[in-house]
């Protein structure tokens, strides 16, 4: 990953400034002088809007760390959610006029995805953790909290599976009072070149999986977060599995693989035949971008958000 931009540098950009522009500016061809300019500024980049599309805000924030700033460039680019924020920022969310599709959860000092529900010793802090995020959706009026099963650390894949059927029953009622769907993210256990981008150890690293436990608990508040880049790498077949799962899907995140990086013609998954599975499949929630930025972050997601909105 090449070394973050400071924020500053990235928000000047004036390449990328100017190709957005004139993208909008496009549109506002015989209007008045300053009411042109104050359309390009305005003009979001995402036309078609099928697809409701998302900022995960970890990835990103090291280029816009002010909220402000980032706010303005998922309302430039037409995304009308920024997830996975964290909670001060959920006012200037909601007074945006966006989303935050998927909240975080707080182990700290612990990554959330290390300890979750297949250790029955982690039971009480994830289950306050997962609680408060409830909580402060239902405040907000957002919909969906991010879970895990945790690393495995000694506990057989059964044993695991079991401890999460029963540590999800614990919480997954309150979610439904709630009107919040936890959603269960496979991660990959294969990439080892960098902490993001693959989680070895990791007890939730297949599909099939994690489908077994969110079946078990049998609950509409509990479904699977798909991520493209951790599924390519583990089972591939996305397009079929979204099919067999088109009820159990309940968020989406995108990423190329190899690498975790931008959306484009150096990675092995071609993302708009994967939009028109989810139209297919009638689903209607948001798709999250989740990649590692390897040049310009705003270049990247311009892409991105273009090859999505289908």
């Amino acid at each position: 990953m090449n070394t973050p931009q400071s924020p500053r540098d990235a928000r000047s950009d004036g390449a990328s400034r100017r190709d957005l522009l004139k993208v909008a500016g496009a549109v506002a061809v015989g209007l008045g002088g300053a009411t042109r300019t104050a359309k390009a500024r305005t003009m979001p980049l995402i036309k078609n809007g099928r697809i409701k599309q998302s900022l995960v805000h970890w990835c990103y924030e090291p280029y816009w760390k002010d909220a402000d700033a980032f706010i303005k460039v998922a309302q430039d680019l037409g995304c009308t959610s920024v997830e996975l924020a964290p909670p001060e920022m959920y006012p200037k969310l909601k007074a945006a006029g966006l989303d935050n599709a998927i909240a975080q959860i707080d182990m700290s000092p612990d990554p959330p995805f290390l300890r979750g529900f297949n250790d029955p010793k982690n039971w009480d802090k994830v289950i306050a953790a997962t609680r408060t995020a409830i909580d402060a959706c239902a405040e907000y009026g957002f919909k969906r909290v991010i879970c895990f099963t945790g690393y495995s650390e000694g506990l057989s894949l059964e044993e695991g599976a079991a401890n999460c059927v029963e540590g999800f029953k614990k919480i997954v009622g309150y979610a439904e009072q709630k009107g919040v769907t936890l959603c269960l993210e496979m991660l990959n256990t294969r990439a080892a070149d960098h902490p993001m981008k693959g989680h070895p150890g990791y007890q939730g690293d297949h599909v099939d999986y994690c489908v077994d436990i969110i079946k078990r608990v049998g609950s509409p508040n509990l479904k699977l977060l798909f991520d493209f880049y951790h599924v390519q790498i583990m089972d591939g077949d996305l397009i079929r599995r979204l099919h067999e799962l088109k009820d159990l899907v309940g968020h989406i995140h995108t990423a190329g693989n190899p690498g975790r990086g931008e959306l484009d013609e150096k990675q092995e998954i071609y993302f708009p035949p994967l939009m028109h599975a989810l139209l297919e499949i009638g689903y209607d929630g948001y798709v999250g971008h989740e990649f590692i930025p390897t040049r310009d972050p705003l270049e990247g997601l311009k892409q991105a958000v273009t090859l999505c909105d289908v």
